[in-house]
């Protein structure tokens, strides 16, 4: 069963302190994290969340204070040359290392590319 929330008095929304809301965003945007898991876990919506951040770089920035950048992560690309082991219908290829690595065919379904990237995080 579900929780439920109980809201008495003339007050219907609840209010967070910016330390409670600080906290929630550094959970949500940790490296690794689900904002959607963090939001279920909170009982916050992911929009809100997702609002305090906008609003806390807005207003550092008018603030002039240092903002962290947020970036994707580097994508190297290998020369031309090619393994001997290559195989040509890998659409995608991760190499794990000690000579293993993943290699996805570009005719593989959607949810089983999602799956096993999600396993090699």
């Amino acid at each position: 069963m579900g929780q439920i929330t109980v809201m008495t008095g003339p007050e219907r929304r609840r209010r967070w302190s910016e330390e409670e809301r600080i906290e929630i965003l550094a959970e949500a945007f940790a490296p690794g994290a689900c904002v959607a898991d963090v939001s279920r876990r909170r009982d916050v919506s992911t929009s809100l969340i997702y609002t305090w951040r906008r609003k806390l770089r807005e207003q550092s920035a008018a603030a002039s204070l240092p903002v962290p950048e947020i970036n994707f992560a580097q994508a190297v690309l290998a020369d031309d040359e090619q393994p001997a082991d290559h195989d040509p219908c890998a659409a995608v290829t991760v190499d794990l290392g000690n000579g293993r690595c993943v290699r996805i065919s570009s005719n593989a379904p959607a949810a089983l590319v999602s799956a096993t990237l999600k396993a090699l995080r």
